[in-house]
């Protein structure tokens, strides 16, 4: 198993907790409070759009759960739930209104036959629909938690009363969804859905496979199969690599055509790499040593950066759009276990690009300026400020491979489970010994507001909750047992099944 015993009672450190908070916080700003998420591109046209955030911070917690805190979904699921609602919002997709109507440097030529389109996962948008697809069929395994299986739990709608006409409203479910992705893959040859129009991009198509699989594992079938199959077969045909060993940035429908990693740019190999491990590991290992050799610089003191890409000129205008290189080298070095590689860019993140803590949440904001006065890159933006260094610290290596490969066993739902966590209190630890039949939690009491209520499911008949071989009060209410943290901590709980210790 990729969770190993030693990994869940370790729990989280401090930074790993920081960047839980920060996606928490995130995840509770006003619907359309976008602060400290705008990048320096504009119309959500860039990798550092919000779906971009929102999904990767899901991510990063399910990589959390799976693998740190696995016995405390109560932790995770209420902000997984408002990420995914986030998503769900217009300003999220809205582009699509705009890309669906073509007229970028790849499908120019084809500009005549496309037509606005408002319906955002109906065709094509792959770069969304794979991710709102993706979170809630996660959500799903992670959770035993249904609720997007309900029709029209996911609808996108949108009206204004001074433009548009009338409402524009797309009803789906994570079934309906993961249809229509589906059967656009098939109809494509399997080498994978569209982002704009013609344009079949490698990376954006990973987390419709990641969907998939997690279809698969609720459903019992077998398209995740069936896709990576004819994927593989696609791909093996057109070239996965191009000639210098770098992922193929993207494949043009029309003419099969396949655009090289022309810069090489940090963002294609680190991105794809990511993201590919979870059914491709052998491949993805094999490549990233020398792959990731020709992204990075590594300084003397064993801080490690990626050098910042040359502006690029694009039909005589200048492209101003973030990038995201560092963050998802980083990403990717922690899902290839590459250690050295990924303290290096961690070290250098807190050296040079201003770490924030607030209320207990750890960011790195926005910086625009690219390099301080001695040459070290300072540049970075929300996408990795705000997601992708937290999503490293809080992933382990194969840790993607693992929530693909190696979900929560069916058994895993029957342990005790700490499902209710009060926002005053903080969960470090909480992992389950079946042989001694103890929940074990570490927990500490915060100044935010709240009533400190913990309550755990699963624990049976008679148990006892232990802080320091005292046992606390309970209350028990059907299948829930509650009892509130003590003040300040951290705090060892053990709650002891049967109540003999």
């Amino acid at each position: 198993m990729i969770t190993t015993v030693a990994t869940a009672r370790r729990g989280l450190d401090a930074d790993q907790l920081g960047h839980l908070r920060h996606i928490d916080a995130m995840s509770r700003l006003q619907d359309n409070d976008w602060s400290g998420m705008q990048g320096i591109g504009a119309s959500q046209d860039d990798f550092g759009g919000y779906r971009f955030q929102l999904a990767y911070a899901a991510y990063a917690l399910g990589l959390a759960h799976r693998h740190r805190l696995p016995n405390a979904p109560g932790v995770f699921a209420p902000t997984f739930r408002r990420l995914v609602g986030k998503i769900l919002l217009p300003e999220v997709w809205m582009y699509w209104r705009d890309i669906s109507r073509g007229g970028s440097v790849f499908n120019m030529h084809l500009t005549d036959s496309y037509t606005e389109q408002w319906d955002p996962v109906g065709r094509d948008n792959i770069m969304y629909s794979a991710y709102v697809q993706s979170m809630t069929l996660m959500y799903d395994v992670l959770f035993d938690d249904h609720r997007y299986a309900e029709q029209g739990s996911l609808t996108f709608d949108h009206w204004s009363c001074f433009w548009g006409g009338e409402p524009k409203t797309f009803a789906y479910d994570q079934n309906t969804l993961n249809d229509v992705i589906y059967w656009q893959m098939v109809r494509n040859g399997y080498i994978g859905v569209a982002c704009e129009p013609n344009c079949v991009f490698q990376i954006c198509n990973q987390p419709a496979i990641i969907g998939f699989r997690m279809h698969d594992l609720l459903t019992g079938g077998s398209r995740a199969d069936e896709v990576v199959a004819g994927y593989q077969q696609a791909w093996t045909d057109l070239g996965r690599l191009d000639n210098a060993g770098h992922y193929a940035m993207m494949v043009s429908e029309d003419s099969r055509e396949v655009r090289p990693n022309a810069g090489p740019f940090p963002w294609v190999d680190a991105w794809c790499g990511a993201l590919m491990n979870t059914w491709n590991r052998d491949f993805v290992h094999e490549h990233h040593p020398r792959q990731i050799e020709a992204l990075v610089r590594r300084a003397t003191d064993g801080t490690v950066s990626v050098p910042l890409a040359p502006p690029r000129d694009m039909m005589g205008r200048c492209v101003v759009a973030d990038t995201c290189d560092y963050g998802w080298v980083t990403a990717w070095a922690s899902e290839m276990g590459d250690t050295e590689t990924l303290q290096g860019l961690l070290a250098h993140a807190d050296r040079y690009m201003s770490p924030t803590w607030h209320d207990g949440a750890l960011s790195y904001p926005r910086n625009d300026t690219g390099t301080d006065a001695d040459g070290h890159r300072t540049a970075i933006e929300p996408m990795t400020g705000n997601v992708l260094l937290g999503y490293s610290r809080l992933n382990l290596p194969d840790g993607l491979w693992g929530l693909y490969n190696e979900p929560f066993s069916p058994s895993h739902f029957a342990e005790p489970l700490l499902t209710d966590v009060a926002d005053d209190v903080d969960v470090t630890r909480a992992w389950f010994d079946p042989n001694g039949g103890h929940l074990h939690l570490t927990v500490t009491r915060t100044g935010r507001a709240g009533d400190g209520v913990l309550g755990v499911r699963n624990a049976g008949k008679g148990p006892q909750v232990l802080v320091s071989g005292h046992e606390l009060s309970t209350r028990s209410d059907h299948d829930l047992l509650s009892f509130v943290c003590p003040d300040d901590g951290p705090h060892d709980i053990v709650l002891v099944l049967g109540g003999a210790a």
